[in-house]
């Protein structure tokens, strides 16, 4: 028997501030975000990228990637279809989260689904860290800097 569809797996999934294209093919990943840390808050992200590598699939899919907020909420999400000829192919896809707001300091969610079947959810961090501030008569670098 020859399946004519299997939900292919994750690979990985990288939460980032960039992501291009080199002209052999190849991706080229820009500053993989672990945590988010900012002086203040709310505060708006011009540009996060998702990365999601699939492989070991199918046929034809919907990837969704969602974007919750510390209550659970939906803050936003991305729809692509994508599809894999063969089982040995691997397949990537990029959302694109433009003018992202950040409203309160906690733990957000990345979830990936594919057809409707969540494969992965992922904590990112949002912390306030205000800025120091240097103490009069201090030096402004170290010795020897």
């Amino acid at each position: 028997m020859n399946p004519s569809r299997i939900l292919p797996d994750l690979q990985c999934s990288l939460l980032c501030e960039e992501v291009r294209r080199e002209a052999n093919g190849n991706f080229f990943i820009l500053g993989i975000i672990d945590y988010i840390v900012v002086p203040q808050l709310p505060i708006v992200a011009h540009k996060l990228f998702v990365f999601n590598r699939w492989t070991a699939g199918l046929g034809q899919f919907t990837e969704c990637v969602r974007l919750l907020g510390p209550d659970q909420a939906l803050i936003r999400k991305t729809e692509v279809k994508f599809g894999l000829r063969d089982p040995r192919e691997n397949g990537t896809t990029v959302s694109v989260f433009g003018q992202l707001e950040f409203k309160t300091p906690g733990t957000y969610y990345v979830e990936v689904l594919v057809d409707e079947v969540m494969k992965l959810r992922y904590a990112v961090n949002v912390a306030i860290v205000p800025p120091q501030t240097q103490q009069p008569g201090a030096p402004s670098e170290a010795p020897g800097a």
